[in-house]
């Protein structure tokens, strides 16, 4: 089963009026412009990605709610003293695209955020996190801390792949949090380790601010494949990772992986072949913390990392080594053994970390939903709408005393029930 295409393309023809200029006079200008036809020619394209991988689209898939409760969080880390009044919260919905009242969304995750009046006799509304979710921000933290000289290392590794070993820090900005590097990394790793990094700035402006690589490690210089050959003791070569009923995809694969001898991304060597390209986007996504990156984020690296113009195409061209998805609408490319189904082979301790804070974001929406579930049963119970409830003594798992039904009286009540209860008829 091949590919579906490589950036298949639909092109439609639609006819729109077009506007005829005015021409103020004619006896000078000629008929020119006024005799323009009626309708004129415009030509869509729309581009399509290849053959849908269920497993690695449910690993892009992201929770919306956690990425603006991990930004709120990121608000209360630069707060004084972890706390914040509401009101601020309130006027940075905007930048959030939300609408509604910020108290509200903080009651909805009664597990991450508490709120209290301020002690000082303020009046106002005050937020902070809640016990378990500042344990887990400090755990975060600290990891982030015992990992600080592995992200000095992928930094040094991201500057050797680039021709001239610099890179500007508003551009590298767009990769850091892919790369695992903390906000303020200029002062936690380049300045900390000025032997190896140092700040360039010719102009004295903020945004041509860089970041140099003072000398070359040979010990960094093993791309991922190479790393992996050494461990197998094979010569270095890409992994397929497609099932063997891609007969005609591994046919190809095979021919590219094995006509010509592998080249290295930190090499000079080969800097044109689209086997050093492959190299280098196999590398880079190697150097994430996800193993995937944005096509339209490392397409504004392609000068600094030598990438072919099309990066796209070439992606495509190889599925065995790379998945492309436009899952919301944004081009994203994931290294494919890099996963297993949709999780990851190898966590970094910085994934696992923030793997719990999203874990226990869930949890507190799951009771949210709990309770204003139970509020609304309540409601419909008052309307008649469906059937009584006895209240038994019984205990759930949490503690809680439970609300048991007696019995559904008739089918009719019994599909009411189960229709407010699941929105779904049994």
């Amino acid at each position: 089963m091949a590919v579906k295409g490589t950036w298949t393309s639909i092109v439609r023809l639609i006819v729109l009026p077009c506007r005829r200029p005015q021409n103020p006079n004619p006896s000078l200008l000629g008929p020119g412009p006024s005799c323009a036809p009626p309708f004129c020619l415009q030509w869509r394209r729309s581009v399509w990605s290849m053959k849908k991988d269920p497993a690695l689209e449910k690993a892009l898939s992201r929770n919306r709610r956690w990425i603006v409760n991990n930004q709120i969080k990121n608000v209360l880390l630069r707060s004084p003293g972890r706390v914040a009044t509401v009101q601020s919260l309130q006027k940075r919905f905007k930048t959030l695209d939300l609408q509604g009242r910020a108290l509200n969304w903080l009651h909805k995750y009664p597990c991450c955020f508490e709120t209290f009046v301020d002690p000082a006799g303020s009046g106002e509304t005050l937020y902070g996190f809640s016990k378990r979710m500042a344990a887990l921000v400090d755990e975060e933290e600290v990891t982030r801390e015992a990992a600080e000289m592995d992200m000095a290392r992928r930094l040094a590794k991201v500057l050797m792949l680039v021709r001239d070993h610099r890179l500007n820090v508003v551009k590298l900005n767009e990769l850091k949090r892919s790369f695992g590097l903390p906000d303020d990394y200029v002062l936690r790793i380049v300045l900390k380790y000025s032997d190896v990094f140092r700040i360039v700035n010719g102009s004295g402006r903020r945004n041509s601010m860089e970041i140099e690589l003072l000398r070359w490690d040979a010990d960094l210089a093993v791309s991922a494949v190479e790393a992996m050959a050494a461990e197998r003791k094979t010569p270095p070569l890409f992994l397929c990772s497609l099932p063997s009923t891609w007969i005609k995809s591994r046919a190809s694969f095979d021919a590219f992986n094995e006509g010509t001898p592998y080249a290295s991304p930190y090499s000079a060597e080969q800097m044109e072949s689209e086997k050093r390209a492959v190299g280098m986007v196999h590398e880079l996504l190697s150097l994430t913390l996800w193993k995937k990156l944005s096509i339209v984020k490392l397409g504004h690296f392609r000068r600094e990392f030598s990438l072919p113009e099309r990066l796209g195409s070439l992606l495509l061209r190889h599925p065995c080594i790379f998945y492309v998805s436009n899952r919301y609408k944004i081009y994203t490319a994931l290294l494919r053994e890099g996963y297993d189904g949709s999780e990851l082979v190898d966590k970094h301790p910085l994934v696992v970390a923030k793997e719990k804070l999203g874990e226990l974001m869930q949890e507190g929406l799951h009771e949210y939903n709990r309770r204003r579930h139970l509020a609304n049963l309540e409601k419909k119970r008052n309307k008649g709408d469906i059937a009584p409830l006895r209240v038994g003594k019984g205990t759930s798992r949490d503690g809680e005393e439970t609300v048991e039904p007696s019995r559904v009286y008739q089918s009719e009540e019994r599909r009411r029930f189960y229709k407010a209860l699941f929105d779904d008829p049994p």
